[in-house]
């Protein structure tokens, strides 16, 4: 459903993706777990427009999407929930989801996605009229989740969901990631937590210094020694 074949991207001259290439079919959560700087956050960026490219191709279901400015991206079925969360911390919670909606002008499809996401997120239904700045983390989190739903995406990029939370909110956030691909949502997740990645994936590719030097199922990836001992904490 999305391919990327041989990314390169830069910050300035600093070369960032060397080569990059990954798939993810239809249904599928495919994860991309790595170091700090190893380039996980500046592929999602790449593939949803926010960076370009130099070289390489980003096709989604063979449509090029390299020449696409974001908002065409999203609205093409390519949608980031963002590292951090980046709510819009002085509008209420219903208004951050319209946010999300923007690029969908079917009022009976918007009002199936706010539906949606609030069977998914009740907590989000219990404060609708809320301030999203005064939410805790993991509500944030959902909300940031939430909007991007409303824009109905076909491929839902996350970027380190689990960043920042309690322990027993990592665990809600996976348990969602699972009901999200249970309903046949297709995701590319990116996560340090590699252990609870490598739980919800089917297949993962390993990024170091820009470079994918492994893929493999979940599983195999979960019994690799160096992926142990690098990303699991195991000798």
């Amino acid at each position: 459903m999305l391919t990327v074949d041989h990314l390169h991207t830069y910050y300035g001259h600093i070369h960032a993706l060397k080569d990059v290439s990954l798939s993810v079919e239809k249904g599928e959560i495919v994860t991309l777990i790595g170091a700090n700087g190893a380039g996980k956050s500046t592929t999602l960026k790449t593939i949803s427009g926010l960076l370009r490219p130099r070289q390489g191709s980003i096709q989604l279901e063979g449509e090029e999407l390299t020449h696409y400015p974001p908002h065409e991206i999203a609205a093409k079925g390519v949608v980031q929930v963002p590292e951090g969360r980046r709510v819009f911390g002085r509008l209420t919670v219903v208004e951050n989801l319209e946010m999300g909606a923007f690029v969908c002008s079917d009022q009976r499809l918007i009002k199936a996605n706010f539906q949606r996401v609030f069977a998914l997120f009740p907590r989000l239904a219990e404060r609708k009229r809320q301030i999203a700045g005064t939410l805790s983390g993991g509500e944030q989190q959902m909300l940031a989740t939430g909007r991007a739903l409303m824009a109905t995406p076909r491929v839902l990029l996350m970027d380190e969901p689990s960043m920042g939370l309690a322990p027993v909110l990592v665990e809600s956030i996976f348990a969602i990631i699972q009901q999200l691909h249970a309903s046949g949502t297709t995701i590319l997740l990116v996560e340090q937590n590699a252990r609870m990645a490598l739980q919800v994936a089917g297949r993962g590719y390993v990024l170091q210094s820009g470079a994918i030097v492994l893929s493999a199922t979940a599983e195999n990836l979960r019994s690799n020694a160096m992926v142990r001992q690098a990303y699991l904490g195991e000798s």
